[in-house]
């Protein structure tokens, strides 16, 4: 237990000595010079067996900056992330902390804070102690130990439960602990791996807005991974997409979603799922075994004929005109309500489609539609997969 009015690290001697002296010293030797203007990973490959979790990836990350890695489950996502924290050795390729080859340094000599989506704490200490042991590690004084970890804990809703143990805190309370001791770790490099999942959905909304403010003022390096590309939107920043260990596109977050350079990334930053309909451009016109036609767009004009993959996204499809929309006939397949919002699931021939629509709409299994594609927002894919852009496009 903690003594009242006494120093913590004096009533946890032993323990304190035993969990953080080898990090104090690497402190004391200068270890730990954390990253400062920029991480690269020069193509780096990380290859188990016969796997490959990630495959020839190249990324220069800036302090200051929030990064998302945006792909589904498998896709190398936290293998990416522990090889720039050094838990991890990549089979291939250098990772560089302004120039310096850091590859085959670990995690003890790197100043790096990572969050998992399963929170990891000290089972006996308390939250407070959980939160301060950052902080004792660099040997700040008690003053400013205890103003962090309560700025910390009254930011993440902490304050009730700073004398607590993690174990008798719920796993939304847990995981705010983890955050809270990544805040005041003031890391140059800050991993989050999907830290929000268990958090309740008010708690995380909100922590989705602080989070990006909060590490942005201290000029980390901030990495997030996440399966959702709502909350890539939302957080902003600078995106990689990952399919199969492969970084397929990497930018600004808004342009990466606008302009994906395949179908892969289209897809991957894509939820509802992009939708998708194999067509061939003649002429004017792009058909569909004479099932189907579509008017070329004007920007899309100078692409060549031929077979081609059109994509566009369920907000593109409505149940009423529109400017820039045509008519196509589908069939629901089934309906799912949010409450504002409605999915509807549909067929068109052997195409599997989702219309995204406001309110509510309840139709039947089989219904038959008239849907209305926006064709200012179409994505043209080529026969391996390339967008396709025409002049103006």
């Amino acid at each position: 237990m903690i003594i009242r009015g006494a120093d913590p690290l004096s009533a946890h001697g032993s323990m304190w000595q035993r969990l953080f002296k080898p990090a104090a010293r690497c402190l004391e030797d200068g270890a730990w010079e954390g990253f400062t203007d920029m991480l690269q990973l020069d193509a780096v490959s990380k290859i188990s067996g016969a796997s490959a979790h990630i495959s020839d990836v190249s990324l220069s990350l800036e302090k200051g900056t929030l990064n998302v890695l945006l792909g589904p489950t498998l896709s190398g996502k936290t293998s990416l992330m522990r090889i720039m924290a050094g838990l991890d050795r990549p089979t291939s390729g250098r990772v560089l902390s302004d120039g310096r080859d850091v590859t085959g340094e670990p995690v003890q000599k790197r100043n790096v804070a990572m969050v998992y989506q399963q929170f990891i704490n000290y089972p006996a200490l308390t939250v407070y102690e959980n939160i301060a042991s950052p902080l004792r590690i660099r040997g700040a004084d008690k003053a400013s130990i205890d103003r962090e970890v309560k700025q910390a804990a009254d930011l993440l809703r902490l304050g009730p439960y700073l004398q607590r143990t993690p174990l008798s805190l719920s796993g939304g309370q847990q995981q705010r602990t983890a955050l809270a001791r990544a805040i005041v770790k003031k890391a140059g490099l800050v991993l989050l791996d999907e830290p929000l999942a268990n958090l309740d959905y008010k708690l995380r909304e909100e922590l989705r807005a602080e989070l990006p403010k909060i590490f942005s003022e201290s000029g980390a390096i901030f990495v997030y991974a996440t399966t959702e590309p709502s909350e890539a939107l939302l957080l902003g920043g600078r995106t990689a997409t990952l399919s199969q260990g492969r970084v397929t596109q990497f930018g600004s977050t808004v342009d990466v979603f606008r302009n994906p350079v395949d179908l892969i990334t289209a897809q991957t930053f894509s939820d509802p799922p992009m939708n998708v309909l194999a067509m061939e451009k003649r002429g004017s016109l792009f058909v569909r075994d004479n099932m189907s036609s579509i008017p070329v767009p004007s920007g899309l004009a100078p692409i060549t004929e031929g077979p081609c993959t059109l994509g566009f996204r369920p907000h593109n499809l409505s149940l009423a005109a529109g400017p820039g929309t045509v008519v196509l006939e589908a069939t629901v397949v089934v309906t799912e309500i949010t409450g504002s919002e409605s999915y509807v699931h549909l067929t068109h021939g052997d195409a599997k489609w989702v219309m995204l629509t406001k309110g509510i709409h309840d139709f039947a299994t089989g219904t038959a539609l008239n849907v209305h594609l926006d064709t200012r927002h179409l994505l043209v894919f080529d026969d391996a997969g390339r967008t396709v852009r025409g002049k103006g496009a």
